[in-house]
C-alpha cells in the first residue's frame, strides 16, 4: 500500500492537493443526507412513502445542480462555483438542523440537492485545468480513493452522532462543508482562463448526445445500475430499521462497503484487464442484483454485511468499463456534453429509487427486494445485447478517424463512476 501511494501521489501540483483535502474533509462530514429517511420517520413521524418522496426531492435538486454546476464552472469560474456551492450548502444544512415541518424540510432537501451536485463538474474541470494530461489518471484515482475513504469515515461517525442527536448530525455536516469552502477560498486559485470561458459560451449544445442511440442505451443501463446502488442510501436504512437494526448497524454496513472499495479497487484492473467491457458490466450488474435481491431474506446484521460485500464487488467492477465506454462513445469535441448527460443518471436515480422504493417497501415489504433483483437481472441482459453493436460502432468511428482498431481510452474522472 505504501509503495502504491508513493507511486500514485508523486508529481501533482499543490492546488490539486488543496482540492483533494477539501474533498476528503467534505465527504468525511457528508453524512446527514444518508440518514435523512431515518430522521424523517423516527424524529418527524413521517410514513415511509412520505420519507421516500422527501429524499427523492433531494435527487431532483441534484439533477438540476449537475447542469447548473457545469454551466457555472465554464462561464463563472471553477473557484467561484466551488466556494459558493459549499458555502450555501453549509448554511442550508444548518437550516435543516432546526427546520420544523415536513414541507420545509422537503424544500430545503431540494435546495441541498442542487448545491451538493454543483461542485462535481467544477472539481473535475479544475483538476483537468491544473494537472498535466499524463498525470490525470493518477489524480482521478486519488480523488476516487479520497471520496470513498471519506464516505467510510462518515458512515461510522454518522452512526454515533445519529444515536445521540440528529441535530448534531446536520451541524457537523455543515461544519465540514464550510471548512471545505474556507480551504477553497484560501488556497485554490481560479484555473479557468478568459479564452476558454469564451469558447465554452459559444460551444454546441446537447443535441448530438441526446440523439446518439448507442450512448443513450448505455446511459439507460448505467441508470439501472445507479438505481441499484442508490438503494444503499435511500431504502436500505428503512428495511434495517424494520428488522430492528439501529443507525449504528446501518453505518457499519455502509462503512464496510466503503472500506472494501478503498482497498479492493486497487486490484480491479488485474481482474478485468483484457476482458470485453460489456461482459464485465453484465457480471457487475448481476452481482448488484443478487446482493440487493438477497435482502428479501436478510433480518440480521450478518446477512446485511454479506449482501453488502456482494454488491460492493459488483460496484467496483463496474467503475473502469463505465468510464472507458463513456470516453469511447463521446466525440472529442463533445466530451463535456456527453459527460453532462452521463452525470444525470446518478441524481435521477437518487429521485427514482426513494420515490418508488419508499412506497414499494411500505406496501410490498420484502417483495421490494425481489423486484429490485429482477430489474437488475434484466439490465444484465441489456448489457449482453447492447455490447457487441456498441463495439462495432466504436470500431467504425476509430477506422474513419484513422485511429487504432483497439485503443484504451483515458479513464473518466471518479465522479463519472458514481463516486
Amino acid at each position: 500500500m505504501r509503495t502504491w501511494l508513493r507511486d500514485t501521489a508523486g508529481g501533482l501540483p499543490a492546488t490539486y492537493w488543496y482540492l483533494w483535502t477539501g474533498l476528503l474533509i467534505n465527504r468525511t462530514g457528508a453524512f446527514a443526507m444518508l440518514f435523512l429517511s431515518l430522521y424523517l420517520t423516527d424524529v418527524r413521524g413521517a410514513r415511509a412513502a412520505v420519507a421516500g418522496l422527501v429524499v427523492g426531492a433531494y435527487g431532483i435538486g441534484g439533477a438540476a445542480g449537475v447542469l447548473l454546476g457545469g454551466v457555472l464552472a465554464d462561464s463563472w469560474g471553477r473557484r467561484r462555483t466551488l466556494f459558493w456551492s459549499h458555502l450555501v450548502a453549509g448554511l442550508l444544512m444548518i437550516a435543516m438542523a432546526f427546520a420544523g415541518g415536513i414541507g420545509t424540510i422537503a424544500v430545503l432537501a431540494t435546495l441541498v440537492g442542487i448545491v451538493h451536485s454543483m461542485p462535481g463538474p467544477a472539481f473535475v474541470a479544475a483538476i483537468v485545468d491544473i494537472v498535466p494530461e499524463e498525470r490525470r489518471s493518477r489524480a482521478f484515482n486519488l480523488q476516487f480513493w479520497a471520496f470513498n475513504l471519506g464516505m467510510a469515515a462518515a458512515s461510522l461517525l454518522a452512526g454515533v452522532l445519529a444515536g445521540a442527536s440528529f441535530t448534531a448530525l446536520f451541524l457537523v455536516d455543515a461544519a465540514a462543508t464550510l471548512t471545505t469552502a474556507a480551504i477553497i477560498l484560501w488556497k485554490v486559485p481560479e484555473t479557468l482562463t478568459g479564452r476558454r470561458t469564451r469558447r465554452a459560451r459559444g460551444g454546441p449544445g446537447l443535441r448530438t448526445a441526446l440523439t446518439d442511440r448507442a450512448f443513450l442505451v448505455f446511459v439507460a443501463l448505467t441508470f439501472a445500475l445507479a438505481v441499484l446502488v442508490t438503494q444503499t442510501s435511500t431504502i436500505m436504512p428503512l428495511a434495517m430499521r424494520a428488522d430492528g437494526l439501529g443507525p449504528g448497524a446501518y453505518g457499519l454496513v455502509v462503512a464496510v462497503g466503503g472500506a472494501l472499495i478503498v482497498v479492493g479497487q486497487l486490484f480491479v484492473p488485474r481482474l478485468i484487464d483484457g476482458r470485453r467491457k460489456h461482459h464485465v458490466l453484465a457480471l457487475s450488474t448481476g452481482l448488484l442484483a443478487v446482493g440487493f435481491g438477497s435482502l428479501a431474506f436478510a433480518d440480521h446484521l450478518a446477512a446485511y454485511l454479506a449482501a453488502a460485500f456482494v454488491w460492493t464487488v459488483g460496484q467496483m467492477l463496474a467503475a473502469p468499463p463505465n468510464a472507458e465506454i463513456n470516453a469511447e462513445l463521446a466525440p472529442p469535441a463533445l466530451r463535456g456534453r456527453y459527460q453532462a448527460v452521463f452525470y444525470l443518471t446518478f441524481p435521477a436515480a437518487s429521485f427514482v429509487a426513494p420515490a418508488l422504493g419508499g412506497a414499494s417497501l411500505e406496501y410490498l415489504g420484502d417483495w421490494h427486494w425481489i423486484i429490485t433483483g429482477v430489474a437488475g437481472l434484466l439490465a444484465v441482459g441489456g448489457h449482453l445485447l447492447a455490447g457487441p453493436p456498441r463495439e462495432r460502432q466504436v470500431a467504425a468511428r476509430l477506422a474513419r478517424s484513422g485511429g487504432p482498431a483497439t485503443g484504451k481510452p483515458t479513464a473518466a474522472p471518479a465522479a463519472a463512476r458514481g463516486a
